[in-house]
């Protein structure tokens, strides 16, 4: 029995997923955050074209 929980112990396949799992996370949250600060920017940016394009008729 301690035989079979030595070499549970020692296995690190399963390490390897998680890693890769937790990696996969991370660029996630980066992508999104960077998404947003994007969007952020453009619809700044389109609502002062749209400001500057009604007040040139004025």
């Amino acid at each position: 029995m301690s035989n079979l929980i030595a070499r549970f112990v020692k296995d690190e396949s399963g390490a390897t997923a998680i890693e890769y799992g937790l990696i996969a996370a991370l660029i996630a949250v980066a992508i999104i955050a960077g998404a947003g600060m994007v969007g952020s920017a453009l619809n700044s940016k389109f609502t002062t074209i749209s400001t500057e394009i009604s007040n040139a008729g004025n």
